[in-house]
């Protein structure tokens, strides 16, 4: 929090894994987020930290594993370099020096337009990022078509969720199960005994819940991205003793959902 509050873009080079903490600070980062602790050398005073800020994260696995920074997030695949594409690094700033007022003037060009076309732009849902989404598409229609940025959003979303998805264990569990029936319902306890393709669960997985509540936690977790997948997972107290009853149930309909597409005003000629 305090690098945020001294720069402006956090960044994370060359990463191997990134712990929960880390991962939930990022969440709280992308949309805004306060961190307090006690002021130095006082009993009762308080310093409250506050910032949103992008990040860059850096890696050459996947290392987003939680489907809610996922949800957040935008993955690029950079392409290999070639060795005879290599060049020192003087070379690289010289040329990008020379290109750096060209890429300052698109951007601001890109920024205006944004600016302008803002408060026209409405959609009917939203997704998670939506002050992103609608101050993206604003700007988009300077550089491409009307509609590619929603495209490509929610190609990329989609990737997201299948990795986040094929990346946690109980989420792939949960998938196979309803590939092969259209409803289940049962207690936590129930879905961590139940078995997959004649198999018993997993075992021997280092972040395989270790109990009916651990679980249920899990599913919390993966139940947004679940939810794009087609499948619906409710979780509901049944009976007199209120037992904890989890129930899914699959969609014919797995497309994934996505932002509406932005409706554009008539807006007056001066604004063009």
């Amino acid at each position: 929090m305090i690098a945020a509050n001294n720069g402006h873009v956090l960044a994370f080079d060359n990463l191997s894994n990134l712990p929960g903490w880390l991962s939930d600070a990022l969440c709280r980062l992308a949309s805004g987020g306060s961190f307090a602790l006690r002021q130095l050398y006082t009993d009762a005073d308080e310093v409250l930290f506050q910032a949103a800020r992008p990040t860059i994260l850096n890696g050459i696995e996947d290392v987003i594993r939680r489907q809610d920074l996922a949800d957040r997030a935008i993955f690029l695949t950079m392409g290999f370099l070639p060795e005879q594409r290599r060049r020192p690094e003087a070379e690289l700033w010289r040329q990008f020096e020379l290109a750096r007022p060209r890429i300052l003037g698109a951007l601001l060009d890109v920024v205006a337009h944004g600016l302008r076309m803002h408060r026209h732009i409405h959609f009917v849902r939203l997704p998670r990022m939506a002050d992103f989404a609608k101050w993206a598409t604003a700007c988009e229609s300077a550089l491409w078509p009307s509609g590619t940025f929603r495209m490509a959003y929610d190609a990329n979303r989609r990737r997201a969720v299948e990795d986040a998805v094929e990346a946690d264990p109980v989420a792939t569990c949960v998938r196979r199960i309803m590939a092969k029936q259209p409803r289940w319902e049962g207690t936590a306890s129930d879905l961590l005994d139940a078995t997959v393709g004649g198999q018993p669960r997993p075992s021997g997985i280092a972040d395989w819940p270790k109990n009916p509540r651990a679980l249920a936690g899990r599913l919390r977790r993966s139940q947004a991205f679940l939810r794009t997948l087609g499948i619906e997972i409710a979780f509901q107290r049944e009976g007199r003793e209120g037992n904890r009853i989890i129930k899914m149930t699959s969609r014919v309909d797995v497309s994934p959902p996505s932002p509406s597409a932005p409706q554009h005003r008539p807006r007056r000629q001066s604004l063009c």
